[in-house]
């Protein structure tokens, strides 16, 4: 894994170390039950269950790793603390469509808050790439997979991000 720091909201680091004492706590354990009673099901070359259960280990380990990986290089920023008229991580974006007149609202977040059903997109979006650095006003024509849209900015805010 690489050496490389995340940016990340105080409110997306305490989810990760959630994520993770639940899979310390909960998942690993019962996925060591599951281990042990498929092993007393006899010859493991034929048991299905032993042999989920351990790719099902597998999965739980890496994902371990991984989370504990992200929580020690994670630079948390938090927004509330962020007093700028450009946009940056942890902004909070209401942008206009210009072509189509549709208002939508953005906020920047680290990889691993993503959730775009609720308008969370990642600092490495193209779309939050093409607002950085951008004022409330500013015309900004980014081109996406599903094509290009010329949007105005509204808003800029920084806020908790629940």
């Amino acid at each position: 894994m690489s050496d490389q720091s995340f940016p990340i909201t105080p409110g997306g680091l305490t989810r990760l170390r959630a994520s993770l004492k639940r899979i310390k706590q909960v998942d690993r354990p019962q996925n060591v039950k599951d281990i042990e009673e498929a092993l007393e099901h006899g010859d493991l070359k034929e048991n299905a269950e032993y042999h989920a259960a351990k790719e099902a280990q597998a999965k739980i380990d890496a994902r371990s790793k991984y989370l504990e990986h992200r929580i020690a290089k994670a630079v948390v920023i938090d927004p509330t603390k962020i007093n700028s008229d450009t946009i940056a991580f942890g902004a909070t974006v209401s942008l206009c469509d210009n072509d189509t007149d549709k208002h939508e609202t953005y906020i920047l977040v680290g990889e691993d808050e993503t959730e775009v059903s609720d308008g969370k997109i990642s600092i490495s979006a193209p779309l939050a790439r093409a607002l950085l650095g951008k004022e409330e006003g500013d015309e900004v024509i980014v081109s996406l997979p599903r094509g290009q849209r010329d949007l105005e900015i509204l808003k800029i805010e920084y806020k908790p991000i629940l």
